[in-house]
Formats: structure tokens, sequence, C-alpha cells
């Protein structure tokens, strides 16, 4: 088992209409944060301001290297309507050499 961290990830964060989370995973892409955002409809349970929530929210999944985790918390951070967005990072332990390549190639600076 190798002891080395993971280069790439994946980051989640949920949005409440499907414009905002098309809007945001347009914006990733061209910053180059991610090099693929995917959008799906959730629907999510929840506490907050000691409140029960039953939501539909839209969830966005990026493919990322590691390295640029900050810079892409930084910028939904910036560019997100709720007041405490989640924002998540999965580490990905193993994937296709030449996803992962192709990931590289659309990501990092322009």
């Amino acid at each position: 088992m190798s002891t080395e961290a993971p280069t790439h990830c994946v980051v989640q964060t949920t949005l409440p209409s499907e414009a905002q989370a098309a809007e945001l995973a347009r914006a990733i892409v061209s910053a180059r944060l991610g090099a693929c955002v995917q959008v799906q409809a959730i629907r999510s349970f929840y506490v907050w301001q000691e409140s029960a929530h039953d939501e539909a929210e839209w969830l966005l999944t990026i493919k990322t290297r590691s390295a640029l985790y900050p810079a892409l918390a930084t910028f939904i951070r910036a560019h997100h309507p709720y007041q405490t967005p989640e924002i998540v990072q999965l580490p990905m332990t193993a994937g296709s050499a030449a996803y992962l390549a192709w990931v590289d190639a659309n990501t990092g600076p322009v």
C-alpha cells in the first residue's frame, strides 16, 4: 500500500437551484479549478438553525488535483449563496491513468 498522499480528489458542494449550480460549475471549469463538474438533482434532509429541513438541492461533483483544493474551496466560498456551504474533499486513491492525466491537463494555470 502506498503511503503517498493522493494527487487527485473529488470535491462536493450543493446549491439551491439548477441555474446556480450550472453557473458555479461553468465558473469552476473556466477557472481551471476542476476538469469536470457533474450536476445532479438531490433531496437533502438536515437541521439548520434549530429547524429541520427537507429541500431539493443540486450536487456538484468536481474532479480536480489535490493541490488545487485550497484555491477551489476559496473560489466556492466566494461564489456560493449559502452562509455555510458544503465543501467536502474526497481523495481519489486510484483511477485510470489516462483519466487522471486528462484531469491534470485540464486544471491549473490557463
